[in-house]
């Protein structure tokens, strides 16, 4: 159960984090953010972080060896790195609408994927 909470906590932790990291790309389409200086955008990015970290660093609390989760490091790294480009795919295709999926994205996804698989191999 802590992997499935883990799981869904760096969901929503990835959720604030594109907006943080790649919403600003987007204020041109919004008339009152039009003119926010980098500072302002800045700070605004910082806010919408605060709310990735409130989800982020439970997950890996609850995810990690050391606190009873089923994680280690590197795959709790994994995961993250999976579902980063998860949510940044469906926010980039069903929010931002900026650019379209093409075969070489997919096949590049499909090498995260497999990567996850051989970090969560035990060999």
């Amino acid at each position: 159960m802590k992997g499935i909470y883990t799981i869904a906590l760096l969901i929503l932790s990835n959720l604030f984090m594109t907006f943080a990291w790649y919403g600003h790309l987007q204020f041109q389409k919004i008339d009152w953010l039009k003119s926010t200086g980098l500072i302002g955008i800045i700070l605004v990015s910082w806010f919408i972080a605060l709310f990735e970290y409130t989800f982020q660093v439970p997950a890996n609390r609850i995810g990690h060896h050391a606190h009873g989760g089923p994680f280690s490091l590197f795959e709790l790294k994994t995961i993250q790195e999976a579902v980063s480009i998860f949510v940044f795919v469906l926010v980039n295709i069903y929010v931002f609408k900026d650019g379209t999926l093409q075969w070489n994205h997919l096949l590049g996804f499909a090498l995260i994927v497999l990567a996850v698989f051989v970090i969560f191999k035990k060999w």
